[in-house]
Parts: structure tokens; C-alpha cells; sequence
């Protein structure tokens, strides 16, 4: 999948790798966020991923013109989980916005584990 954005000169393509990449290094400059993890179907089992991974964490789907983000993450013991959420959420939608003028219409957080 990816995004088309024209305008009066012309048609921008982005592949969706870009925006996965965007949404992973975004989410992880967000205080709390230890890592991206990654859930094999097949198995149900959690794998936890550096930053050399970070679209694994991270669905996108387009839908009318705007953009549904899915991201899978580990936090850090004793930090307020909404709290980080929020923030992630909000760094998220704002990166991408910017970046590459799609408009974001959710941002959904799955928390896969807490790391001391």
C-alpha cells in the first residue's frame, strides 16, 4: 500500500515502508517507550525489537483518504502507561501530518508488556 497526495503540480507517491519507518522513530522518541514489539500470529508469541525494526511494531491502512496507525509496544516499570500513550499518540499524528501531509484519523496503542 501506498499514498497518493496530488496537488495542482502533480502526484506524490509514499511508499508505505516511509510511513512505517516515520510512526516507529516517532513513537520511540516518546519518554516511557522502551521498545516496539512485534506479535506472530501463528504462535500468539510477543518478540521485543530494537530500533533496527521499527516498522515490525507498526500497522498502517488507508481509509478514506486518512490514515489508521496500529502501533504494538513495551513500556518502562513505573511510568503512568496513559500518560505515555497520550504522548505517543500525540508525537505520532503530528510527525506524520508534518512529514508527509497525510491526515491521520486514529492512532490506536497496544501495550504488549512493561520492562524494569
Amino acid at each position: 500500500m501506498e499514498c497518493k497526495i496530488k496537488n495542482d503540480i502533480g502526484t506524490i507517491y509514499i511508499s508505505e515502508d516511509v510511513m512505517l519507518k516515520v510512526v516507529g522513530y516517532a513513537a520511540l522518541e516518546c519518554y516511557g517507550i522502551v521498545a516496539m514489539s512485534s506479535k506472530r500470529a501463528k504462535d500468539g508469541l510477543v518478540e521485543w525489537l530494537g530500533r533496527e525494526n521499527l516498522s515490525r511494531g507498526v500497522q498502517v491502512r488507508m481509509v478514506d483518504e486518512q490514515l489508521d496507525v496500529d502501533l504494538f509496544i513495551v513500556v518502562e516499570y513505573g511510568i503512568s502507561v496513559a500518560e505515555v500513550c497520550k504522548t505517543i499518540v500525540e508525537q505520532v499524528r503530528y510527525k506524520l501530518e508534518s512529514m508527509t501531509g497525510v491526515k491521520v484519523r486514529s492512532v490506536n496503542i497496544s501495550v504488549e508488556g512493561i520492562r524494569v
